[in-house]
């Protein structure tokens, strides 16, 4: 059994199809007497919505993805050599992009026939932050066979206290005399708690994007919910004036039976009176033709 190709195909599918399929290939490795396979496919984790997610994405857009690990590894190269500039620029991108993409990730789910809340939206964005700080995250990201949910990683460590900048290119290095003075430790010290300031920054600036894309989500299933309650009171407003039509409708024909009824009782009056007359005009004629008899 080709193991990768059925791992590949698993972590395709929806998570509600996934223990099903992961339980049959498993029991069709066992028939054929494949224990290591079976062993392998049996341990496979079903991943929670939010991992089906965020795979779907790697999955369906390879292109976005492609540049989303590109820019990850700028940040942790600019974050090891405490590049400022670059780190302020790929922030600034990391920003926008983590935001696009959940968007993304939203629309490719609703397309697959799941609805995801905005609490998976959230755990969606957490991955995608743990795909930028972390390799080993990124790399079965990209294949789309993440399985579980990373720790949060919405910005990256700051730099440990008295980390030195980049070192200079080995050329450069090697064009140091030795009269040139050794730069001053006064002047290292004060980079490291810059370092920590900036990080905090980037953090607070993670976060508040990341509460704007809340926010905004939030606002979305707001505008859904008004025009939802809209259409129903519409639908509603529709119903109550035919009611009010079938009720009036019933209430002429109730008013109509009425008068019929009413034409009818005075029918059966007439007929009783005109029937009494009869019996006793009968009567009479009778009783001449008795005594004429007579």
């Amino acid at each position: 059994m080709n193991v990768e190709r059925v791992i590949d195909e698993l972590y395709g599918l929806r998570p509600s199809e996934f223990t099903a399929a992961r339980d049959a290939y498993a029991a069709e490795a066992r028939r054929a007497k494949d224990t290591r396979a079976a062993k392998t496919i049996a341990a496979l984790r079903r991943p929670p919505l939010a991992v089906w997610a965020a795979n779907l994405l790697a999955r369906e857009r390879p292109e976005e993805a492609e540049r989303f690990l590109g820019l990850g590894e700028a940040l942790r190269e600019a974050h090891r050599t405490l590049d400022g500039e670059a780190l302020r620029e790929a922030s600034r991108q990391r920003n926008r992009l983590v935001a696009a993409l959940v968007r993304t990730t939203a629309g490719l789910a609703e397309e697959a026939g799941q609805h995801p809340s905005d609490a998976v939206l959230g755990d969606v964005e957490t991955i995608l932050h743990a795909v930028l700080a972390l390799p080993d995250v990124a790399g079965p990201w990209a294949k789309g066979r993440l399985t579980a949910m990373p720790a949060s990683a919405v910005g990256f460590p700051a730099a440990p206290e008295g980390t030195p900048p980049a070192r200079p290119p080995a050329a450069a290095r090697a064009r140091k005399t030795p009269e040139e003075p050794a730069p001053a430790r006064a002047r290292k010290t004060p980079e490291a708690p810059a370092a920590a300031r900036a990080e905090k920054a980037r953090k607070a600036a993670a976060e508040a994007e990341a509460t704007l894309v809340r926010r905004e989500r939030e606002r979305d299933t707001a505008r859904e919910a008004e025009a939802a309650a809209t259409e129903a009171a519409r639908k509603a407003a529709d119903r109550l004036r035919r009611a009010e039509r079938e009720r009036a409708e019933a209430e002429e024909a109730a008013a109509e039976a009425d008068r019929a009824a009413a034409e009818a009782g005075t029918a059966l009056r007439t007929a009783d009176h005109a029937l009494d007359e009869a019996r006793a005009a009968s009567e009479r004629a009778e009783e001449k033709a008795r005594r004429t008899e007579g």
